[in-house]
């Protein structure tokens, strides 16, 4: 999960939820304002919305090669080619 700058300058920061014994609730997203102590911090690394959209578009693209050659890979009944 990335850190979120909003338009209004606020950070959606994420944050996991746990049980008491330790175990993985969720995650979620807190927003912080500039009076936050981490603000500064979190800060540094945050993307807008629209960046966060445009990374996950890239990386869709990047994996499409990968996703033709699986469907071929299903195409032909699962079976590995012929080594050579």
């Amino acid at each position: 999960m990335q850190v979120i700058r909003l338009p209004n300058g606020n950070l959606l920061v994420p944050e996991s939820a746990l049980a008491q014994e330790g175990r993985l609730v969720g995650d979620a997203y807190v927003e912080i304002g500039p009076a936050d102590a981490d603000y500064d911090r979190f800060a540094a690394g945050a993307m807008t919305q629209e960046e966060v959209d445009e990374r996950a578009a890239r990386w869709r693209e990047g994996d499409e090669p990968l996703r033709r050659q699986f469907l071929d890979f299903l195409a032909r009944g699962g079976n590995l080619p012929d080594a050579p």
